[in-house]
């Protein structure tokens, strides 16, 4: 087999297992869909991010490969984008006193259940999604 062949055959490999499971894109935010979905008892993890921010980005990789290793995250929680720019300043971000960009937050019902400012490590964002986890699933 010559070398485009073989490639070409390990790209089709690799497609086809992301096939089967593809991840859920998250909600884009807009005004009253934070409140729809809390008042709808869903549990929420919002993800505060800028398209030109490195942490942003980083934090995205490691949300990323998370849902990919337990699907029950996207099963059982409410992922929202906030794009910073467009609603940094918005009624959303001062009710929840958010700092800045690339700032993950956790809500329930009326409360808060944990955030991570700037952190982009995968044992701390992940035992934030195991708090929503167990908050969507309880």
């Amino acid at each position: 087999m010559d070398r485009r062949s073989f490639l070409s055959a390990v790209g089709a490999l690799a497609i086809v297992p992301l096939a089967g499971r593809a991840m859920a894109a998250p909600m884009e935010y807009k005004p009253g869909l934070v409140t729809e979905k809390l008042k709808a008892g869903e549990t929420v993890f919002l993800d505060f991010k800028a398209s030109w921010c490195t942490t942003c980005k980083a934090q995205e990789r490691v949300l990323d490969a998370l849902k990919a290793e337990n699907p029950a995250y996207e099963q059982a929680i409410t992922f929202i984008n906030v794009d910073w720019d467009e609603h940094g300043k918005s009624d959303l971000a001062k009710s929840l006193k958010i700092p800045r960009r690339s700032t993950l937050v956790v809500l329930k019902g009326d409360a808060e259940l944990g955030r991570i400012v700037a952190d982009t490590s995968k044992g701390s964002i992940k035992a934030l999604m195991d708090t929503a986890l167990t908050a969507a699933t309880a």
